[in-house]
């Protein structure tokens, strides 16, 4: 999420009732409720004319039992527990609005990047790849950015060649993260890393980092880099997407967010998306196109990063159907 969508989120889940926004609640992951909560909490007042104009965004009608301005810890608390249940709505409460501590190998989703780096950075890298391959995906990118370059390399070659989790592993995460996790001798072997995940998580980082690790990873295994590649989906794989996915695609995408990632695109994918927007939204997307300024390629990368996320969001639901890419090179 971006920060202005978040901030919009947070207004409109302050604006809903405690049992809807519980609701809404239930079908997020844990590091979207994270996000939302911490934006919910930073909120202290809002115009009404803020409020107003994000409820009109997502046409609705704002209520007159708005909870801006009120108690919004004690709403957070109420909401939080509804939609999650007393225990884990505690652990989410204590890191939202106290920074509290919490415990168990889901706590890790619900803590930030720079802290599970720094908690598990002097770990085995085994231990580290064991522990990233729970994490959601771009979670885990977070925290491999935070780690040394020699490290970050080894780990995701760990990841690419892990097989799965035994109970044993379980039980050794146990003991490095202490009382943070409870180990469980009854637990299945669980199919967990591999190359598809090690792909997912490079996703996630920057085009540098993804380049270093790939090269560190084919200096000791040249057919698993390549394996890793193929897994991977960049953003000029959207020509492989068919053209009723690119239409749904747009759908979901911000206009600012798609001039951005645009400008780094081939001449090829901008006429893909040209041609599956309607003859006025594509000349003025042309014409925004050839108005925007130079874009530092960090901001390029991140947008369409974004939009990759999206991608896989919709191809994760089954809306749209991943192309046989893989044989691009980087962007």
């Amino acid at each position: 999420m971006k920060d202005e969508g978040l901030e919009k989120s947070a207004i409109l889940l302050l604006s809903l009732g405690e049992d809807e926004a519980a609701q809404v609640l239930k079908y997020l992951s844990p590091r979207e409720v994270q996000k939302l909560g911490a934006a919910m909490a930073r909120l202290k007042s809002v115009p009404r004319e803020r409020v107003d104009t994000v409820l009109e965004e997502f046409r609705q009608k704002a209520e007159d039992h708005s909870t801006l301005g009120l108690a919004a810890d004690d709403y957070i608390r109420t909401v939080l527990t509804k939609a999650l249940g007393d225990e884990k709505a505690a652990h989410v409460i204590d890191r939202i609005l106290q920074g509290g501590d919490t415990s168990g190998i889901e706590s890790l989703k619900w803590m930030d990047s720079a802290s599970v780096a720094e908690l598990i950075r002097n770990e085995h890298p085994q231990v580290i790849a064991t522990i990233l391959v729970h994490l959601d995906r771009d979670q885990a990118a977070e925290v491999l950015g935070l780690l040394s370059e020699r490290l970050r390399n080894d780990v995701i070659l760990r990841i690419a060649t892990l097989e799965g989790v035994q109970p044993a592993a379980l039980k050794e995460l146990n003991e490095v993260l202490a009382k943070l996790l409870s180990g469980n001798a009854s637990v299945r072997k669980t199919a967990m890393g591999g190359v598809r995940a090690a792909a997912e998580i490079l996703n996630f980082m920057p085009t540098a980092y993804e380049n270093a690790v790939i090269e560190s990873v084919r200096e000791h295994d040249a057919d698993l880099a390549q394996k890793i590649l193929d897994e991977m989906f960049v953003f000029e794989d959207l020509l492989e997407i068919d053209d009723r996915g690119i239409q749904l695609l747009l759908r979901e995408v911000q206009s600012e967010s798609l001039i951005v990632a645009l400008k780094g695109a081939s001449d090829a994918l901008k006429e893909k998306i040209f041609k599956n927007m309607s003859q006025r939204a594509a000349e003025m997307l042309r014409e925004d196109l050839e108005a925007k300024g130079p874009v530092r390629v960090s901001e390029v990368e991140a947008e369409q990063k974004e939009i990759l996320k999206i991608v896989r969001r919709l191809a994760d639901t089954g809306q749209l159907v991943l192309g046989g890419g893989g044989e691009d090179a980087y962007i």
